[in-house]
């Protein structure tokens, strides 16, 4: 069975600048019709999620208040990746920036695309073991989060229950679960 074709690009259009993202229209040729069509897009910078464990296996987590749901979540830390800094580095950052912990080892667990059909970036997800809390929450600007330690095994329940709602927190999760699984993979869940 044959893939889809690409489309051609035929012009691209940024009509808005919303400061942490662009929306562009993009005009694109179907390969099959030959007809222009347009499409809109998100663009973003790379985004990561980290699943942070401190010694005594418990699962460092996140409150803030969620400004598109109207609501206050429990997530894992995760931010956007800073112009040239490389997502495992911004994965120790957040976490100690909404945290206040510092882990002792990052290690990738995996990418996804956060919505192919809207955006163009991706959300990297990274295991931090050996957390310690080592300075107090250092929100900026419009940010506010609480930290909230659950026993690694309380986790999958509190999923289960929706307390725990955000897709790419869960996809992040997943990850996780995926790499304890896996042949090879370390006993702290990451891959050696």
């Amino acid at each position: 069975m044959s893939k889809p074709e690409i489309w051609p690009l035929l012009e691209e259009e940024t009509l808005q600048d919303c400061r942490i993202f662009n929306v562009v229209r993009a005009r694109a040729r179907s390969p099959r019709t030959g007809r222009p069509h347009d499409f809109y897009r998100i663009e973003s910078v790379d985004w990561v999620n980290v699943v942070p464990l401190t010694p005594d296996d418990q699962v460092v987590m996140v409150r803030q208040f969620r400004h598109g749901s109207r609501e206050v979540t429990l997530e894992i830390p995760g931010g956007m990746v800073d112009p040239g800094e490389e997502p495992a580095a911004a994965a120790a950052r957040e976490l100690l920036e909404e945290t206040g912990y510092r882990a002792g080892d990052v290690v990738s667990l995996g990418r996804v695309s956060p919505n192919p059909a809207l955006f163009d970036n991706r959300v990297h997800t990274f295991l931090a073991t050996a957390c310690t809390r080592v300075a107090e929450i250092a929100n900026e600007g419009a940010e506010e989060t609480r930290v909230e330690l659950l026993a690694r095994g309380e986790l999958l329940e509190r999923v289960r229950a929706g307390d725990v709602d955000h897709a790419l927190v869960i996809a992040g999760l997943y990850w996780w679960e995926l790499a304890r699984g896996l042949p090879g993979a370390r006993q702290d869940g990451g891959e050696r």
